[in-house]
């Protein structure tokens, strides 16, 4: 496994939103998915608003593959489950970042969409 790059880091979890493509079997690329995007420390991290029934999420279980581009950087990623003990630091960094939209973060802190929280690890 590869880590991120402190610009990387920076630059990514600094982007308002992301863009997401998952990896077919296949090896092709889906059609971009637009989401919101955090920072815990070295990693970075996405969840579905509807948890593991949501498109999106289900099309990262398939290969476990893809690739995100934020703030300029574009990269292959590999899609890892969060560990339910990231849940809380992962719900706070989603309150710092996207608080002012109080209407829609509480969407994210529910358990059905912290059961779909995934770390994105560069590959």
């Amino acid at each position: 496994m590869t880590d991120w790059s402190s610009t990387d880091l920076e630059k990514i979890g600094a982007a308002e939103e992301l863009s997401l493509q998952s990896e077919r079997a296949d090896g092709s690329l889906r059609d971009p998915v637009t989401i919101w995007v955090v920072r815990v420390s070295d990693h970075l991290y996405v969840r579905s608003v509807k948890g593991t029934k949501g498109p999106w999420y289900r099309g990262t279980t398939s290969h476990h593959q893809g690739r995100v581009d934020a703030g300029g950087v574009r990269r292959k990623v590999s899609f890892r489950q969060a560990d339910q003990r990231e849940y809380a630091d992962v719900d706070a960094a989603y309150n710092d970042k996207y608080g002012r939209y109080a209407s829609i973060v509480p969407n994210l802190l529910t358990d059905e969409a912290r059961t779909s929280t995934l770390r994105l690890d560069p590959s």
